[in-house]
């Protein structure tokens, strides 16, 4: 029996091996289908502390996991697809392997929506799609680019956007917006956002390097088609947080993340059991914040532990 497992490769789960390894608590990692999370599709990092110039996502996510290796964490790939948290020894199953250990770290992280429409998955990343204005935004210093959605989120993104592009067209498929009331107005009040109303985009085009020089939209009232020019494509139609497996056993919220319990950030109703990062985070979303309760929920863990005086 494990002392700890921890679910994830991502900033949370990393961060979380190398506190706990540290600690002498031998840790395994139970990585899923996508070692390193999100970030390693990212082609550039420039707000991540400690890199001046930037660095590249999955260099980040390689630097991360070998630090964890180097202090003893070992790795596992796996998927887990249903958990089992009640009495001491709280037990993961993958279908084919049941891993038994006496606490857990929930760091699974969170997938961006898609639009599933074409060149969304060719140019995503450096060549001009992307799902976070705040980890890209930078990069379309004085250009034109467009923000997909119509939530809190997507205003979010266009008034972000709008701190260096020179123009943010906001595209929604529905006659207003979704989001809060005082979050549409000051959306819709500023100067360099222009939203168009009852659209979709059905494509996005390349220019002869590949990467973006338009969306094509469509008017789903008159069934129009045309084309609107830009560097930068920000889908904000929502994330989905990594946490089928949870179903039932923890407590989630309508959205599906789960939800803390207490006054602290990374426990769970169970103890033992404790979460990190963006599977538990729905505002923030970031690799320096979900590093951050990687840490906690490791600390967290190692005090639990010793209180049990099972190590």
């Amino acid at each position: 029996m494990e002392n700890l497992i921890i679910l994830g490769t991502g900033c949370a789960g990393l961060t979380a091996g190398i506190y706990a390894a540290r600690a002498n608590l031998n840790p395994l990692i139970i990585e899923g289908s996508q070692p390193g999370g999100q970030l390693t599709t990212t082609s550039e990092v420039e707000n991540f502390p400690g890199f001046p110039e930037g660095v590249d996502g999955y260099e980040l996510m390689d630097r991360m996991r070998k630090q964890a290796e180097r202090f003893g964490t070992r790795f596992k790939s796996d998927w887990i697809e249903s958990v089992d948290f009640e009495g001491p020894v709280k037990k993961l199953s993958s279908g084919n392997t049941t891993y038994e250990a006496k606490s857990i770290i929930i760091a699974t992280g969170a997938s961006p929506k898609f639009l599933n429409v074409p060149g969304e998955q060719e140019m995503f990343g450096s060549k001009g799609v992307s799902t976070c204005a705040t980890c890209d935004g930078a990069f379309y210093r004085d250009m034109e680019v467009v923000v997909i959605g119509g939530g809190d989120s997507a205003c979010e993104e266009a008034l972000f956007l709008t701190r260096f592009c020179s123009k943010v067209t906001l595209i929604h498929r529905r006659e207003e917006l979704r989001a809060s009331p005082i979050m549409a107005e000051r959306t819709l009040k500023h100067e360099k956002i222009e939203p168009i109303w009852n659209t979709i985009v059905e494509a996005m085009l390349p220019d002869e390097e590949g990467n973006v020089r338009a969306v094509k939209i469509r008017n789903i009232k008159d069934n129009t088609e045309s084309e609107i020019s830009c560097k930068g494509v920000f889908i904000a139609i929502g994330h989905t947080p990594n946490t089928n497996f949870a179903e039932g056993v923890l407590d989630l919220n309508p959205f599906g993340y789960i939800v803390p319990q207490g006054k602290s950030m990374v426990r769970t109703k169970y103890d033992g059991v404790f979460v990190a990062g963006d599977c538990s985070d729905p505002n923030y979303r970031q690799a320096v914040t979900a590093a951050g309760l990687g840490c906690q929920a490791s600390l967290e863990a190692e005090r639990w532990l010793f209180a049990q005086e099972t190590i």
